[in-house]
């Protein structure tokens, strides 16, 4: 039988293989198709869902429904599949996305974020904001621990822009209005 935290971790597995995955290809995908508006960061508008918004750090970027093709850290900021969305009771969200310096690098500078700043998620047009309450950094060994601490939770993942052996996390919860 899993308990909660056997769980949580072998999600939290699942998520960093899929970006790490994504990671490694990213190179050799960017290189085969130079010539597509995805790979110039003008996204199609196809099965979009919503925004993620962060004034701090200028980020405005649509979300996609997770079986979409265009929900992948290579094109987009990405829902990872193992999310329960803002509209369900008890959700966590969990979103990646590249840093670093490429064209698909949306949270190239998601480490400037700090305790209390906002997030915002528009999904099916309506409106949940997240106020930022946990930032760590954890080594890459094929697990990330994310407690379950909120009513509703936000995980914001990419990997370390200055440590090459970690994975950046960053904690939010819903605030309620």
């Amino acid at each position: 039988m899993y308990t909660k935290e056997k769980t949580y971790s072998l999600l939290i597995i699942v998520i960093y293989i899929m970006i790490c995955f994504s990671i490694s290809k990213h190179t050799e995908i960017k290189k085969i198709h130079t010539s597509t508006k995805e790979q110039v960061g003008l996204p199609s508008r196809k099965n979009k869902i919503g925004n993620i918004t962060i004034h701090k750090i200028n980020l405005e970027k649509p979300l996609y429904e997770i079986s979409s093709s265009e929900n992948t850290v290579d094109k987009n900021v990405t829902i990872l599949k193992e999310s329960t969305l803002p509209n369900e009771e008890n959700s966590l969200l969990l979103i990646a996305a590249h840093s670093g310096n490429s064209n698909v690098s949306y949270f190239e500078d998601l480490d400037e974020l700090e305790i209390n700043d906002k997030i915002k998620i528009t999904y099916l047009n309506k409106e949940y904001l997240y106020t930022v309450t946990n930032i760590w950094e954890e080594e890459k060994n094929g697990s990330i621990h994310i407690n379950k601490e909120y009513k509703k939770q936000l995980i914001l993942t990419t990997c370390s822009p200055t440590h090459q052996d970690k994975q950046l996390i960053i904690n939010s919860k819903i605030i309620e209005k």
